[in-house]
């Protein structure tokens, strides 16, 4: 894609506005670095086209390949120039939130996707002892209803296999519900009265849960249950 301008707008449209880069930048300043793991916040995109993607990011030098020590494969790492682009996807995620939201469909709510971010919004100091198991059952998923976030210290993993456990918290609730919440456009309280989510678990998770799991960065629910 070239649009022959000298435009700075248009040089830079044409290296990061093909479809998924600046999804994959997104991935990479989230904190991926690994294929299967840009994969799981893409879930949607062929391994052929990602491995295309990444190398031309790292033509034009948004991101550094390593090889991974003594294992196969490689990570990937965002350079300064990909690191300037944050307030830039920021802004961009702003601008979705407030003229967006309208045109989302049912196709749009992918628990691979939320998965990973509730992931990352888990703030494991938050959370006592040395273990925390929180399962979800997604009413609105025929396969793979089940999944669980499995919090060891300050490790935080996702399992769709159950791990034999005792479970702290859990979520029972479709995808867009848990989806409405996280991204701050419904709240615990709402969908609890409206027998749209349950949650059951120790009392001291599930009475005070945005203490450890935090909204979406972009949601205006930060600082409410």
């Amino acid at each position: 894609m070239e649009f022959g301008q000298f435009c700075p707008i248009a040089k830079s449209t044409e290296i990061i506005g093909e479809k998924w880069t600046i999804l994959i930048i997104r991935e990479l300043l989230m904190g991926s670095t690994r294929f299967n793991e840009l994969q799981r916040g893409l879930s949607l995109i062929s391994p052929a086209l990602l491995s295309k993607r990444l190398k031309m990011l790292a033509d034009y030098e948004l991101i550094i390949k390593k090889k991974i020590i003594g294992q196969q494969g490689y990570e990937y790492f965002p350079t300064e120039a990909a690191k300037e682009l944050l307030p830039i996807i920021i802004g961009l995620g702003n601008w979705g939130m407030r003229w967006t939201r309208q045109y989302l469909t049912s196709n749009d709510f992918d628990p691979d996707f939320l998965m990973l971010y509730l992931k990352r919004s888990i703030q494991t100091e938050r959370l006592s002892g040395n273990e925390t198991i929180i399962k979800f059952y997604f009413t609105d998923i025929e396969q793979q209803p089940n999944w669980w976030i499995i919090v060891n210290g300050d490790l935080v993993d996702i399992c769709t296999i159950d791990p034999g456990r005792e479970v702290d918290v859990y979520f029972t609730c479709t995808v867009k519900c848990l989806s409405d919440i996280w991204m701050g456009e419904s709240s615990y309280k709402k969908e609890i009265s409206q027998n749209n989510l349950k949650i059951v678990g120790r009392r001291e998770l599930t009475k005070n849960i945005s203490s450890w799991l935090n909204y979406c960065m972009f949601s205006s629910n930060n600082t409410k249950n």
